[in-house]
């Protein structure tokens, strides 16, 4: 039977978030129904609150979570009831053109619950990256699972469904950062921190952390950083060069997306070297650049989804390095919070106070 359970809503565009009644419809056959324990707060909800997305309101917010299969559908095999399991978004279906050429990080086709959850009234709600998490419980296709082991804090394994996992994999998996390479992060929230984490675990030489923001520059360096840069003091782009020999750094990484840190980004970074674009922009951003410097820098420029994941390879690997002690991913945990807090965390990200409140039951 459908089940009624309390969710957080984005009813229209840059209007505080409510707590209401959700209904979860049964689950189709390759559904399941989760039980969500924990629930990062992101960036990208607050994206989606303000119609920094699209504009499909209302939405279910929430999608950096991990929680226990309660119900399967009819043909379900990933999963079983009773499992502990993260969800991500990035399901992936195996036919499109992508997984076809090999490459399934890029799957172009990711799978979702086959019916929308609703409000009691019967209107559809679209859930935040098809998984909306601020929820008691959450409805999702079987691949949007992860199995974990149960003894796993589920406030820390969440963390993998989005902002840990983008940091780490613009390093490792989209950027490539090597062992002796040169790294610099522009941003040190929770992505920018899990980029550095990331360089680091890949044995990077240097790393410098660059942001605006002192207290930020500090929580960097527990994860990584080798250097800093205060953004509202100093040049950026040629303080990295100072701190590079003067060449600019192997990776640069914008945990951002703005049209002047993507900046900073290209002319920070070493010739033939890579720009990794893991912040998310706005629909109305542009960037307007001279077309000579694309030409005459060389090198790769990159966009990271996800940070190039794949969610079943990448997901026990990282809890693995976490519990070896080599993966911090408790100190991205700044406050737990209750399901009614979601907005006030939104306010606490705004100050720059948190790299992650997370829900929990």
């Amino acid at each position: 039977m459908p089940d009624t359970v309390r969710g957080v809503i984005a009813r229209e565009k840059d209007a505080p978030v409510e707590t209401v009644d959700i209904v979860i419809p049964d689950p189709g056959p390759h559904d399941v129904v989760v039980r969500v324990d924990a629930c990062g707060v992101c960036h990208t909800d607050l994206h989606y609150r303000e119609g920094g997305i699209n504009d499909e309101f209302p939405f279910l917010l929430g999608h950096e979570a991990a929680g226990v299969v309660e119900t399967v559908g009819s043909a379900v095999t990933h999963v079983a009831v009773g499992d502990s399991v993260v969800l991500n978004w990035r399901a992936v279906c195996g036919e499109c053109r992508a997984c076809k050429r090999g490459k399934p990080q890029n799957c172009f086709d990711t799978h979702n619950a086959s019916q929308p959850m609703t409000l009691v009234d019967g209107t559809p709600l679209s859930p935040a990256l098809g998984i909306g998490a601020f929820a008691d419980k959450t409805l999702v296709h079987e691949k949007q699972c992860t199995v974990i082991d149960s003894d796993t804090d589920p406030a820390v394994a969440g963390l993998l469904g989005c902002g840990v996992m983008a940091g780490i994999g613009a390093a490792v998996n989209t950027g490539a950062v090597g062992r002796d390479d040169t790294v610099a992060v522009i941003g040190c929230g929770g992505v920018g921190d899990a980029a550095i984490a990331g360089a680091r675990l890949a044995g990077a030489r240097t790393i410098i952390a660059i942001d605006r923001d002192p207290r930020k520059l500090e929580w960097a360096k527990d994860f990584g950083a080798t250097a800093t840069v205060d953004a509202s003091t100093e040049d950026v782009v040629e303080r990295v060069k100072e701190l590079t020999g003067g060449f600019g750094a192997d990776v640069v990484i914008d945990a951002v997306g703005r049209p002047e840190t993507y900046k900073q980004a290209f002319y920070a970074r070493d010739l033939a070297g890579t720009v990794v674009l893991v912040g998310v922009p706005t629909p109305d951003m542009t960037l307007e650049m001279p077309l000579i410097d694309f030409f005459s820098h060389g090198g790769s420029l990159k966009s990271s989804w996800y940070g190039d994941c794949l969610p079943e390879r990448d997901f026990p690997t990282l809890l693995d390095l976490y519990r070896q002690g080599r993966l911090p991913l408790e100190r991205f945990v700044t406050e737990r919070i209750a399901l009614d807090e979601v907005e006030q965390a939104f306010a606490a990200m705004g100050e720059g106070n948190v790299l992650r409140s997370v829900v929990v039951r």
